[in-house]
């Protein structure tokens, strides 16, 4: 298998207006991010709203895009669930439809021990032959899986990938160095992406990649050159997006807003979460404008 590099698009799932899922659209978008120059797609993650769609929509979404993207860039699909029974079904589903890897965060209610969450990660890496990248972020599972336990899970058959969302950047090097380097690191906080992949993080699984998909590889490819000046000019101009994402609240509303703006499919979330107030709305816009993507002439309210 060719290692995973450079910056994944933890794609929207974008809908109508009444919140059903938009088909077109997601190809489209796909279209556009490998277009752009992104080096792989990840669907069904948290910012496609995977825990807000049923069973079917997220097999069908999983089969969307593997079917769309037709092997010019790996696909990862997220197959995670809060039972070990379910995660592994959406596994083996994705091992069947082609995907190229899975995403998988560890259970997010039951708020499992760490010997739980091992025995969790390895009956599913028993039970389906795929390559898995581990999900860390205790922001949303609840859970913050120590190093020790990455590691460990690490040492489990078909895994050695890892998204690190912990938005503590000393994980990154914690990782690299308590396995060796055995570990690959995707970053998992858009406004840590630069700092991780000076510390060795070899990829991106990145949400501003639906706005900026060109520039969030740019950036990983500039590490790559060694051109550390550059990238750093590059990634001031992408942080104010960066960190109005990580900060928002509102990630998926955010990212979607940004994407519609962009003239793209988005659609609104599904409910119960709301779209942004103007206020909301107007910060981001600002960001946009700032960063040169939105013109005036397309902004939804008047520029200054």
């Amino acid at each position: 298998m060719k290692e995973w590099t450079g910056s994944y698009v933890v794609c929207i799932t974008p809908m109508s207006e009444d919140q059903e899922i938009d088909e077109q659209g997601l190809k489209d978008n796909i279209e556009w991010y490998i277009e752009m120059g992104s080096a792989g797609i990840c669907c069904c993650g948290s910012t496609g709203e995977f825990v807000s769609l049923t069973r079917e929509e997220r097999l069908r979404v999983a089969r969307i895009t593997v079917d769309q993207v037709k092997g010019r860039i790996p696909v990862l699909v997220g197959t995670a669930s809060e039972t070990t029974r379910d995660t592994i079904a959406y596994t083996r589903h994705a091992r069947e439809i082609g995907a190229d890897g899975v995403l998988i965060i560890n259970p997010y209610y039951c708020k499992p021990s760490e010997n739980e969450i091992y025995q969790h990660f390895r009956a599913v890496s028993e039970a389906v032959d795929i390559p898995i990248m581990l999900y860390n972020n205790p922001h949303t599972s609840g859970i913050d899986m120590s190093d020790e336990l990455i590691v460990k899970l690490c040492s489990l058959k078909n895994i050695k990938y890892v998204k690190e969302a912990s938005g503590e950047i000393r994980r990154v090097r914690n990782l690299l160095r308590l396995s060796r380097g055995s570990i690959r690191v995707f970053c998992g906080a858009d406004d840590l992406a630069l700092e991780s992949f000076l510390m060795g993080a070899c990829g991106f699984i990145s949400v501003c990649g639906n706005i900026i998909p060109d520039l969030s590889q740019q950036l990983f490819n500039l590490v790559q050159a060694g051109d550390i000046a550059g990238a750093k000019i590059l990634y001031d101009r992408m942080l104010p997006l960066c960190v109005l994402i990580e900060k928002s609240g509102k990630l998926v509303q955010v990212v979607k807003a940004g994407v519609r703006k962009l003239g793209h499919a988005a659609g609104p979330c599904r409910l119960p979460r709301l779209p942004l107030t103007q206020a909301e709305d107007e910060a981001l816009e600002s960001v946009l404008r700032d960063m040169g993507l939105l013109s005036c002439t397309i902004a939804t309210s008047s520029c200054p």
